[in-house]
């Protein structure tokens, strides 16, 4: 299926635009733009390129009108990964953007959360450090920043990675 870049003034903008269109049933993804397409924010959306239109409909019922809608095609419109993982052999540690998140992979326990300048980031680590990964609270339902929102990438990534016993 052809795929399309979402290209957006700001973080924020990708945020509500993801909620929005993970709601209404649309297969997307953040993902960082690759550097031929980068306006200032450090994060597109993917999306079924097919959808374009009903997807243009939403967005801008909602205001959220993207700068421009970028079909991918050739290779110089790859997205980049915003994951680095780093297996650390007991430990798993995976870093989304500027937040970073490591797990004891035998156990599921997290043991800890950095990075970041939010100030939630404190209260974030204070909720999951310590805890099995699969029994916390998810970032996203407790975080309120741009951090917070990076951290729960990095969750999400470490959940799919690491299969605690």
């Amino acid at each position: 299926m052809d795929r399309g870049f979402l290209v957006f003034e700001n973080t924020s903008e990708v945020i509500q635009a993801e909620k929005l269109l993970a709601k209404a049933g649309w297969m997307v993804r953040v993902m960082g733009p690759p550097p031929e397409i980068q306006r200032g924010c450090d994060l597109v959306i993917e999306f079924p390129l097919i959808e374009r239109l009903e997807i243009v409909r939403l967005l801008g019922a909602s205001g959220l009108d993207p700068l421009e809608m970028v079909p991918v095609s050739g290779p110089l419109l790859q997205p980049v990964d915003i994951f680095q993982r780093v297996d650390y052999g007991a430990y798993l540690m995976v870093r989304a953007a500027n937040m970073k998140i490591c797990v004891e992979k035998a156990t599921g326990i997290i043991v800890n959360i950095s990075g970041g300048g939010c100030p939630d980031v404190p209260y974030l680590a204070a909720m999951l450090v310590g805890k099995k990964l699969r029994e916390v609270p998810s970032p996203r339902d407790i975080g309120h920043t741009l951090c917070g929102y990076a951290l729960q990438l990095a969750f999400e990534e470490i959940t799919e990675q690491c299969s605690p016993s």
